[in-house]
């Protein structure tokens, strides 16, 4: 479940793809968030709008993501635990 708590950042996307291996187009599609949308947050060129923040979260979430909050060594991600 989403902590209101976290906010995602570009690496963190970056990286809870490739622990599930997908591609942006995948996450495009699972998400609704456009490939441009997605390209462009996670180079760093954009801030996309929180709901599509949630969006992207909550759709890496349900594929097996946890968001770990920063906590002095910087926000990261990991696999929940089957």
């Amino acid at each position: 479940m989403m902590s209101d708590k976290i906010t995602l950042v570009a690496p963190q996307c970056v990286a809870a793809r490739g622990l599930i291996g997908w591609s942006r187009a995948k996450l495009s599609e699972e998400s609704g968030v456009s490939m441009a949308t997605l390209a462009d947050f996670e180079a760093g060129k954009r801030q996309p709008y929180d709901r599509t923040l949630k969006d992207i979260q909550e759709t890496l979430e349900a594929a097996g993501v946890e968001f770990i909050p920063e906590n002095g060594g910087g926000a990261g991600v990991r696999l929940r635990k089957v």
